[in-house]
């Protein structure tokens, strides 16, 4: 299948041939589903356990008697209240990763690509290479590129090879407009935007890798 090649100007400045395998492939939602949510749970960090009342040690001996002593009553020194107590609702060792396989993972991804070219939510573009850092002349580029509706921004992602630090400059005070290399890019990445921006080249080495 040929993809258009979109230029600076917004014109038509090439094609470019992908494999028909990953429009082909039907969309997968529970594969995208179980991609996505193990992408976030791997994110997240695990809880540090604490002890509770019967984890920390100690004598379970009533440290004085309840009344007669002046002092508030106790019952134990491992009471939360105390110091080198144990902790109220104590939360329990938690480990959120989740393991997806390699041939999952390029599946999902797959899937995720062929159904943004069949919703023409992808735009390949020739280049990502601002002249200037400036993000007013970016927001023109974009505009140019047809990013833009009602004079907002549609949450776009900006795809690209490498790093470029104009490219992030550029891009980084426009509401809406987040920018990843090749490498950073993860499946919420690419279904959590309207429309995906990406080069040729960082294209067809996605393709290699899938």
């Amino acid at each position: 299948m040929e993809l258009a090649i979109t230029g600076l100007d917004g014109s038509k400045a090439g094609t470019l041939e992908i494999s028909d395998s990953v429009v082909a492939s039907e969309f997968n939602p529970g594969l995208v589903h179980q991609l996505v949510t193990a992408y976030l749970s791997n994110a997240r960090g695990d809880t540090v356990g604490h002890l509770s009342r019967s984890d920390v040690v100690g004598s379970g001996r009533k440290p004085w008697r309840q009344k007669g002593m002046g002092k508030a009553r106790a019952g134990t020194v491992k009471s939360p209240l105390w110091r080198g107590g144990g902790k109220t609702f104590v939360h329990d060792d938690r480990h959120h990763q989740q393991k997806v396989n390699r041939k999952m993972h390029r599946a999902g991804m797959r899937s995720i690509l062929g159904e943004l070219i069949r919703q023409e939510r992808l735009v390949v573009v020739d280049a990502l290479k601002p002249e200037t850092p400036k993000t007013g002349a970016w927001a023109a580029q974009l505009a140019t590129w047809g990013l833009t509706q009602d004079d907002r921004y549609n949450s776009v992602l900006l795809i690209d090879l490498e790093f470029d630090e104009k490219l992030y400059l550029a891009s980084r005070n426009i509401p809406k407009v987040t920018t990843c290399t090749l490498s950073q890019l993860g499946p919420v990445d690419l279904v959590g935007n309207e429309k995906v921006v990406i080069t040729a080249d960082a294209l067809k080495s996605f393709e290699e890798r899938l």
